[in-house]
Protein backbone atom coordinates (compact mmCIF):
# COMPACT_ATOMS: atom_id res chain seq x y z
CA UNK A 1 0.00 0.00 0.00
CA UNK A 2 1.26 3.55 -0.64
CA UNK A 3 1.59 6.41 1.33
CA UNK A 4 -1.18 8.32 -0.04
CA UNK A 5 -3.35 5.30 -0.03
CA UNK A 6 -2.70 5.07 3.93
CA UNK A 7 -3.43 8.74 4.30
CA UNK A 8 -6.62 8.49 2.15
CA UNK A 9 -7.95 5.80 4.23
CA UNK A 10 -6.96 7.66 7.45
CA UNK A 11 -9.11 10.84 6.15
CA UNK A 12 -12.06 8.49 5.43
CA UNK A 13 -11.76 7.59 9.33
CA UNK A 14 -11.28 3.34 7.90
CA UNK A 15 -7.81 3.11 9.24
CA UNK A 16 -7.63 3.76 12.95
CA UNK A 17 -5.72 2.66 16.31
CA UNK A 18 -7.13 0.63 18.54
CA UNK A 19 -7.81 2.37 22.11
CA UNK A 20 -5.39 0.15 23.74
CA UNK A 21 -2.93 1.51 21.23
CA UNK A 22 -0.28 3.83 23.34
CA UNK A 23 -0.39 7.46 21.72
CA UNK A 24 2.20 8.96 19.74
CA UNK A 25 5.43 9.63 21.49
CA UNK A 26 8.20 10.52 18.84
CA UNK A 27 10.30 13.12 19.50
CA UNK A 28 12.29 15.41 16.92
CA UNK A 29 15.30 13.10 16.32
CA UNK A 30 13.14 10.29 15.70
CA UNK A 31 11.15 11.83 12.73
CA UNK A 32 14.93 13.46 11.38
CA UNK A 33 15.67 9.79 11.08
CA UNK A 34 12.62 8.26 9.31
CA UNK A 35 12.99 11.45 6.90
CA UNK A 36 16.67 10.32 6.12
CA UNK A 37 16.11 6.77 5.70
CA UNK A 38 13.11 7.34 3.27
CA UNK A 39 15.33 10.13 1.18
CA UNK A 40 17.77 7.34 0.87
CA UNK A 41 15.79 4.81 -0.24
CA UNK A 42 16.49 2.64 2.72
CA UNK A 43 13.94 0.03 4.38
CA UNK A 44 11.52 1.30 7.17
CA UNK A 45 9.55 -1.70 8.26
CA UNK A 46 5.96 -2.74 7.55
CA UNK A 47 2.93 -1.84 8.69
CA UNK A 48 0.76 -4.37 10.51
CA UNK A 49 -3.09 -3.83 10.09
CA UNK A 50 -6.29 -5.46 12.09
CA UNK A 51 -8.83 -5.98 9.98
CA UNK A 52 -12.15 -6.33 12.33
CA UNK A 53 -15.68 -5.24 12.41
CA UNK A 54 -16.18 -1.56 14.21
CA UNK A 55 -18.41 -2.85 16.89
CA UNK A 56 -15.44 -5.02 18.19
CA UNK A 57 -13.22 -3.16 19.38
CA UNK A 58 -13.11 0.81 20.64
CA UNK A 59 -11.08 3.23 18.75
CA UNK A 60 -9.42 6.55 19.68
CA UNK A 61 -10.07 9.55 18.27
CA UNK A 62 -13.47 9.23 17.18
CA UNK A 63 -16.94 8.37 19.53
CA UNK A 64 -18.20 6.72 17.01
CA UNK A 65 -17.07 5.53 13.62
CA UNK A 66 -19.22 3.55 10.62
CA UNK A 67 -20.21 0.18 10.90
CA UNK A 68 -18.46 -1.98 8.97
CA UNK A 69 -14.91 -3.47 8.68
CA UNK A 70 -12.45 -1.16 9.52
CA UNK A 71 -8.14 -1.36 9.78
CA UNK A 72 -6.84 -0.86 12.96
CA UNK A 73 -3.36 -0.13 13.18
CA UNK A 74 -1.45 -2.28 15.40
CA UNK A 75 2.28 -1.42 14.31
CA UNK A 76 3.73 1.55 12.24
CA UNK A 77 1.29 4.03 14.57
CA UNK A 78 4.57 6.42 14.99
CA UNK A 79 5.52 6.05 11.18
CA UNK A 80 2.54 6.72 10.12
CA UNK A 81 1.20 9.65 12.34
CA UNK A 82 4.69 11.33 11.76
CA UNK A 83 4.42 10.85 7.94
CA UNK A 84 0.69 11.96 7.97
CA UNK A 85 1.79 14.97 10.23
CA UNK A 86 4.49 16.06 7.69
CA UNK A 87 2.33 16.04 4.60
CA UNK A 88 -0.80 17.23 6.24
CA UNK A 89 0.12 19.39 8.61
CA UNK A 90 -1.70 18.21 11.32
CA UNK A 91 -2.71 14.66 13.44
CA UNK A 92 -4.48 12.42 11.84
CA UNK A 93 -7.92 12.31 13.42
CA UNK A 94 -6.58 9.20 16.18
CA UNK A 95 -4.10 11.17 17.86
CA UNK A 96 -3.52 13.32 20.61
CA UNK A 97 0.05 13.82 20.05
CA UNK A 98 2.52 16.67 20.31
CA UNK A 99 2.06 18.20 16.92
CA UNK A 100 5.85 20.17 17.16
CA UNK A 101 7.42 16.79 16.86
CA UNK A 102 6.76 16.81 13.15
CA UNK A 103 6.07 20.73 12.28
CA UNK A 104 8.53 23.02 10.30
CA UNK A 105 10.44 20.30 9.50
CA UNK A 106 13.12 21.54 6.87
CA UNK A 107 15.34 20.22 3.76
CA UNK A 108 18.62 22.01 2.77
CA UNK A 109 19.01 21.22 -0.89
CA UNK A 110 22.59 21.85 -1.16
CA UNK A 111 23.88 19.34 1.99
CA UNK A 112 21.05 16.84 1.93
CA UNK A 113 20.36 17.69 5.97
CA UNK A 114 16.79 17.38 7.22
CA UNK A 115 16.65 19.86 10.60
CA UNK A 116 13.54 21.59 12.39
CA UNK A 117 13.05 25.36 11.46
CA UNK A 118 15.50 27.73 13.33
CA UNK A 119 15.94 31.32 11.97
CA UNK A 120 19.21 32.06 13.32
CA UNK A 121 20.46 29.25 10.67
CA UNK A 122 17.32 29.01 8.08
CA UNK A 123 16.12 33.11 7.84
CA UNK A 124 18.62 33.89 4.95
CA UNK A 125 19.26 30.57 3.39
CA UNK A 126 17.52 30.03 0.22
CA UNK A 127 18.83 26.41 0.04
CA UNK A 128 16.40 25.72 3.20
CA UNK A 129 13.08 24.64 2.23
CA UNK A 130 9.72 23.46 4.04
CA UNK A 131 9.31 19.82 3.73
CA UNK A 132 5.77 19.66 4.25
CA UNK A 133 5.38 22.88 1.61
CA UNK A 134 7.38 20.70 -0.53
CA UNK A 135 5.02 17.88 -0.39
CA UNK A 136 2.05 20.52 -0.40
CA UNK A 137 2.97 22.03 -3.29
CA UNK A 138 5.63 19.95 -5.37
CA UNK A 139 9.25 21.61 -6.75
CA UNK A 140 7.33 24.34 -9.23
CA UNK A 141 7.76 27.19 -6.46
CA UNK A 142 10.86 26.27 -5.40
CA UNK A 143 12.49 25.61 -9.07
CA UNK A 144 12.71 29.91 -9.67
CA UNK A 145 14.98 29.73 -6.37
CA UNK A 146 17.80 27.72 -8.60
CA UNK A 147 17.08 28.31 -11.99
CA UNK A 148 20.49 29.73 -12.85
CA UNK A 149 22.73 27.67 -10.32
CA UNK A 150 25.38 24.97 -11.41
CA UNK A 151 24.31 22.56 -9.36
CA UNK A 152 20.50 22.84 -10.41
CA UNK A 153 19.72 19.06 -11.73
CA UNK A 154 20.71 17.64 -8.98
CA UNK A 155 18.92 19.81 -6.60
CA UNK A 156 15.68 19.02 -8.48
CA UNK A 157 16.37 15.70 -7.95
CA UNK A 158 17.06 16.00 -4.47
CA UNK A 159 13.56 17.93 -4.02
CA UNK A 160 12.06 15.76 -6.05
CA UNK A 161 13.25 12.42 -4.47
CA UNK A 162 10.94 14.18 -1.09
CA UNK A 163 8.11 14.46 -2.88
CA UNK A 164 8.23 10.98 -4.01
CA UNK A 165 8.19 9.19 -0.57
CA UNK A 166 4.39 10.42 -0.59
CA UNK A 167 4.35 7.31 -3.65
CA UNK A 168 6.31 4.96 -1.33
CA UNK A 169 5.26 1.36 -1.01
CA UNK A 170 5.34 -0.13 2.62
CA UNK A 171 4.58 -3.66 2.86
CA UNK A 172 1.52 -4.64 5.02
CA UNK A 173 0.50 -7.69 7.06
CA UNK A 174 -3.31 -8.12 7.68
CA UNK A 175 -4.83 -9.96 10.83
CA UNK A 176 -8.13 -10.84 10.18
CA UNK A 177 -10.71 -13.63 10.18
CA UNK A 178 -13.62 -14.26 13.30
CA UNK A 179 -10.85 -16.21 15.34
CA UNK A 180 -8.76 -13.05 15.82
CA UNK A 181 -10.27 -12.08 19.37
CA UNK A 182 -9.04 -8.73 21.18
CA UNK A 183 -6.67 -11.29 23.30
CA UNK A 184 -5.31 -13.67 20.36
CA UNK A 185 -4.88 -9.61 18.86
CA UNK A 186 -3.17 -8.10 22.29
CA UNK A 187 -0.68 -11.22 22.24
CA UNK A 188 0.03 -10.67 18.09
CA UNK A 189 0.97 -6.71 19.35
CA UNK A 190 3.14 -7.72 21.86
CA UNK A 191 5.45 -10.21 19.89
CA UNK A 192 5.84 -8.06 16.88
CA UNK A 193 6.93 -4.55 19.77
CA UNK A 194 8.81 -6.93 21.41
CA UNK A 195 11.21 -3.74 21.07
CA UNK A 196 8.50 -1.61 23.39
CA UNK A 197 6.82 -1.66 26.04
CA UNK A 198 4.23 -4.65 26.04
CA UNK A 199 0.46 -4.34 26.90
CA UNK A 200 -0.34 -5.72 30.46
CA UNK A 201 -3.27 -7.38 31.48
CA UNK A 202 -4.79 -4.28 32.72
CA UNK A 203 -4.48 -2.49 29.55
CA UNK A 204 -6.51 -5.21 27.66
CA UNK A 205 -9.42 -5.00 30.69
CA UNK A 206 -9.20 -1.20 29.88
CA UNK A 207 -9.68 -1.78 26.07
CA UNK A 208 -12.67 -4.31 26.72
CA UNK A 209 -14.33 -1.46 28.84
CA UNK A 210 -14.09 1.42 26.92
CA UNK A 211 -15.56 -0.63 23.89
CA UNK A 212 -18.93 -0.33 26.38
CA UNK A 213 -18.00 2.62 28.24
CA UNK A 214 -15.83 5.19 26.12
CA UNK A 215 -15.14 7.66 28.70
CA UNK A 216 -14.04 5.01 30.81
CA UNK A 217 -9.90 6.07 30.67
CA UNK A 218 -10.40 9.65 30.57
CA UNK A 219 -12.90 9.49 33.92
CA UNK A 220 -10.18 7.00 35.81
CA UNK A 221 -7.27 9.52 34.60
CA UNK A 222 -9.48 12.46 36.59
CA UNK A 223 -9.15 10.70 39.60
CA UNK A 224 -5.48 10.11 39.46
CA UNK A 225 -4.81 13.19 38.32
CA UNK A 226 -6.74 14.62 42.20
CA UNK A 227 -4.40 11.98 43.76
CA UNK A 228 -1.86 12.88 42.18
CA UNK A 229 -2.22 16.45 42.68
CA UNK A 230 -2.28 15.70 46.40
CA UNK A 231 1.12 13.98 45.97
CA UNK A 232 0.16 10.37 45.02
CA UNK A 233 1.93 10.58 41.72
CA UNK A 234 2.76 6.79 41.81
CA UNK A 235 -0.92 5.48 40.96
CA UNK A 236 -2.14 4.74 37.68
CA UNK A 237 -4.44 3.12 35.32
CA UNK A 238 -3.89 -0.44 35.92
CA UNK A 239 -3.74 0.23 40.06
CA UNK A 240 -7.31 1.68 40.00
CA UNK A 241 -8.67 -0.82 37.52
CA UNK A 242 -6.80 -3.37 40.22
CA UNK A 243 -9.37 -1.46 42.56
CA UNK A 244 -12.26 -1.40 40.76
CA UNK A 245 -11.96 -5.26 39.97
CA UNK A 246 -11.18 -5.91 43.62
CA UNK A 247 -14.79 -4.00 44.38
CA UNK A 248 -16.60 -5.33 42.03
CA UNK A 249 -15.50 -9.15 41.83
CA UNK A 250 -14.56 -9.77 44.92
CA UNK A 251 -10.90 -10.90 43.23
CA UNK A 252 -7.47 -9.06 41.84
CA UNK A 253 -7.81 -11.54 38.51
CA UNK A 254 -8.66 -9.16 35.19
CA UNK A 255 -10.17 -12.03 34.15
CA UNK A 256 -13.02 -11.99 36.63
CA UNK A 257 -14.24 -9.23 34.89
CA UNK A 258 -15.04 -10.93 31.93
CA UNK A 259 -15.58 -14.09 33.33
CA UNK A 260 -18.22 -12.68 35.63
CA UNK A 261 -19.50 -10.44 32.72
CA UNK A 262 -19.42 -7.24 35.04
CA UNK A 263 -21.41 -4.35 32.80
CA UNK A 264 -20.15 -1.09 32.11
CA UNK A 265 -22.68 0.37 34.93
CA UNK A 266 -20.78 -1.93 37.24
CA UNK A 267 -17.91 -0.60 36.49
CA UNK A 268 -18.95 3.36 36.86
CA UNK A 269 -20.20 2.32 40.79
CA UNK A 270 -17.11 0.47 41.18
CA UNK A 271 -14.97 3.33 40.26
CA UNK A 272 -17.32 5.39 42.65
CA UNK A 273 -16.66 3.34 45.25
CA UNK A 274 -13.17 2.81 44.63
CA UNK A 275 -12.78 6.85 44.32
CA UNK A 276 -14.67 7.04 48.32
CA UNK A 277 -12.78 4.43 50.05
CA UNK A 278 -9.54 5.06 48.12
CA UNK A 279 -10.15 8.69 50.32
CA UNK A 280 -10.78 7.39 53.05
CA UNK A 281 -7.98 4.76 53.27
CA UNK A 282 -5.31 7.51 52.11
CA UNK A 283 -6.69 10.15 55.13
CA UNK A 284 -6.41 7.14 57.71
CA UNK A 285 -3.05 6.57 56.58
CA UNK A 286 -1.96 9.84 56.82
CA UNK A 287 -3.43 10.51 60.31
CA UNK A 288 -2.09 7.42 62.09
CA UNK A 289 0.97 6.69 59.77
CA UNK A 290 2.00 10.26 58.53
CA UNK A 291 2.65 8.44 55.22
CA UNK A 292 1.20 11.24 53.27
CA UNK A 293 2.84 11.35 50.08
CA UNK A 294 2.84 8.86 47.48
CA UNK A 295 7.20 8.64 47.65
CA UNK A 296 6.60 7.30 51.46
CA UNK A 297 3.33 5.37 50.79
CA UNK A 298 5.87 2.22 49.31
CA UNK A 299 2.60 0.02 48.52
CA UNK A 300 0.05 0.97 46.84
CA UNK A 301 -0.97 -2.69 45.94
CA UNK A 302 -1.65 -3.33 49.82
CA UNK A 303 -4.73 -0.83 49.39
CA UNK A 304 -7.02 -3.21 46.85
CA UNK A 305 -7.33 -4.98 49.81
CA UNK A 306 -7.98 -2.56 52.42
CA UNK A 307 -10.65 -1.16 49.83
CA UNK A 308 -12.18 -4.69 49.59
CA UNK A 309 -12.49 -4.32 53.61
CA UNK A 310 -14.19 -1.09 53.72
CA UNK A 311 -16.42 -2.21 51.00
CA UNK A 312 -17.84 -5.35 52.49
CA UNK A 313 -17.97 -4.05 56.30
CA UNK A 314 -20.06 -1.09 55.09
CA UNK A 315 -19.28 0.08 58.68
CA UNK A 316 -16.37 2.70 59.86
CA UNK A 317 -13.85 0.15 61.60
CA UNK A 318 -13.76 0.54 65.38
CA UNK A 319 -10.29 1.31 66.33
CA UNK A 320 -9.17 -2.34 66.79
CA UNK A 321 -9.89 -3.22 63.69
CA UNK A 322 -8.58 0.39 61.95
CA UNK A 323 -5.26 -0.65 64.39
CA UNK A 324 -4.74 -4.06 62.79
CA UNK A 325 -5.40 -2.89 59.22
CA UNK A 326 -2.82 0.25 59.69
CA UNK A 327 -0.71 -2.70 60.92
Amino acid sequence: MNLQAIISLIDLRTLTLPRFQRGYVWKRPDVIKLMRSLYKGYPVGSLLIWETQASQVDVRGDKEIAPGTHKLLLDGQQRVTSLYGIIKDELPNFSDGNEHSFRNLYFNVATEEFEFYGPVKMKDDQCWISVTDLMQRGIGPFFPRFADHPENEIYVNRLLSIVNIKDRTFHVETVSGADKDMETVVDIFNQVNSGGTKLSKGDLALAKICADWPQAREEMQARLKKWADSGYHNFNLDWLLRCINALTTGHSDFAELERQKVSSEQIKDGLQRAEKHIDTALNLIASRLGLDDGYVLGSPNSLPAILRFFDKEHTTPNSRTRDRLMY
